[in-house]
């Protein structure tokens, strides 16, 4: 059977390339209004080519507006098979500077071994394929499947919820495969197991009613930046571990990561040291992690010889899977409040906040996905692999369907740039992904 899949799989290659290029060049950036259109093109275009494989397709969104359009479909294996449900997103992320990009953005471009373009990977080479394994049974599924393709999930996964509740009969099913994770590595699977959760937090200073001359009274009135400044440094101790109280952390897989992978994929520059201690993978994966990812103060060209009244800086918290976001962010405010230096006016905003995921990979499913992806990468064993970012709807999968077995695979390498410039989809590596969905359906429908 495995050979059987990797000749079908050979034969339908080109085909699922120039499904995945023109899905590449809908520009379905769904937190741009104006491309509002686009996104519900990119919608038709996943519904068009599910239903020419014979499933019973719909366009569904939470509101009577149309707004966030999802895909939903339907396709019955045998009677008494295993029900699947495939998840991915037809939504992307900004494009950014164009200028950034060596070949335009929504212009698909095989440059070495990678396509490059906004979706290539993320999550638009999901959906192909998803729909790669459905194209190469055919008619002669292995299993019910249910597909899912969410149209906001670069939002946030606003609607999600609704959209889990309003059609949960329809998507219940006994294993859920989630395409929009990576593998540890280009040979190496992974299956992803745990992912931090997200609080963010605008927080602003304010030292002064109106700014005032530097000169005449500068050390004695405190100004809003170096405030400021000192609270964010209050929350790391020397060694650049977080010190604030309450915040929860758990062991990683037993993984090594090298150095120097450590330094080319992350664009560290010669000589920076890492912060933090313990066990990297720990660092990267289950324990906290806060960074400050905006800051609002007077720019330095043009800048007035004046103390400044307030500032103000958002701060991002990764959470351990360990953790909750309630917890997470009750502990970050009770910090700030306790070390706002000099008297200053605190005020906290919460942007959002997101679920963290913790996934008991035990089971038939996750042996099946571990014996297909083995067979697939040529005898290689997944690793179970943390990720450091949040993809928090993973959880609302979790909450609404806590009987079915939830696997977290997907398309990206260390290298693949999601949400960059240069986003690109390793192809060699696609392939095999492309096989062990395939051999994950047919080793499920053996129970």
């Amino acid at each position: 059977m495995t050979d059987q899949l990797r000749a079908r799989l050979t034969e339908l290659l080109p085909g699922l390339r120039r499904d995945l290029e023109d899905l590449v060049r809908i520009e379905s950036v769904s937190a741009d209004p104006s491309r509002a259109g686009e996104v519900q093109r990119s919608a038709e275009a996943v519904r068009d080519l599910f239903a020419a494989e014979g499933f019973e397709t719909k366009i569904v969104s939470a509101n009577d507006d149309g707004s966030a359009p999802a895909v939903i479909a339907h396709k019955s294996g045998p009677e008494g098979a295993p029900t699947v449900l495939l998840y991915a997103h037809h939504d992307v992320q900004p494009e950014n500077d164009p200028a950034d990009w060596d070949s335009p953005p929504f212009e698909p471009t095989e440059r070495g071994d990678r396509l490059y373009g906004r979706g290539s990977a993320d999550d638009k080479a999901g959906v192909i394929t998803h729909l790669a394994a459905a194209r190469a049974f055919g008619d002669d599924l292995p299993v019910n499947l249910v597909l899912f393709v969410e149209g906001e999930e670069e939002m946030g996964s606003e609607s999600l919820p609704a959209l889990l509740q309003a059609h949960r009969d329809e998507l219940a099913a006994d294993v859920i495969v989630i395409a929009d994770s990576g593998n540890w590595d280009i040979g190496v699977p992974a299956l992803t197991t745990s992912l931090r959760g997200l609080v963010r937090l605008d927080v602003e200073v304010r030292t002064l009613s109106h700014a005032v001359h530097s000169g005449m009274w500068g050390g004695l009135v405190p100004d809003a930046i170096t405030a400021l400044s000192r609270l964010i440094s209050s929350c790391f101790d020397d060694a650049g571990d977080l010190v604030v109280e309450g915040l929860k952390s758990s062991p990683a897989a037993d993984v090594d990561y090298p150095e120097e992978r450590l330094r080319a994929e992350s664009g560290g520059a010669p000589g920076v040291e890492w912060i933090g201690s313990g066990p990297v993978v720990e660092r990267l994966w289950t324990k906290p992690a806060l960074a400050i990812t905006g800051f609002d103060a007077p720019q330095v060209e043009g800048a007035s010889n004046t103390l400044v009244p307030a500032a103000r800086a958002r701060f991002s918290l990764r959470t351990s899977p360990a953790d909750t976001s309630a917890n997470a962010l009750a502990a970050l405010q009770a910090h700030l409040e306790k070390h706002v230096p000099w008297g200053a006016t605190l005020d906290m905003t919460v942007v959002d906040t997101g679920e963290a995921t913790q996934i008991d990979a035990t089971g038939p499913a996750y042996d099946a996905a571990r014996a297909a992806f083995t067979e697939a990468w040529g005898g290689t064993a997944p690793v179970d692999m943390g990720v450091g970012g949040s993809i928090p709807f993973i959880a609302e999968f979790l909450e609404t369907f806590p009987e079915a077995s939830v696997l977290v695979t997907g398309v990206e390498d260390p290298d693949t740039r999601a949400h960059g410039a240069n986003e690109g989809l390793h192809l060699a590596e696609w392939e095999k992904v492309l096989l062990a969905e395939m051999l994950l359906l047919k080793n499920l429908a053996r129970g």
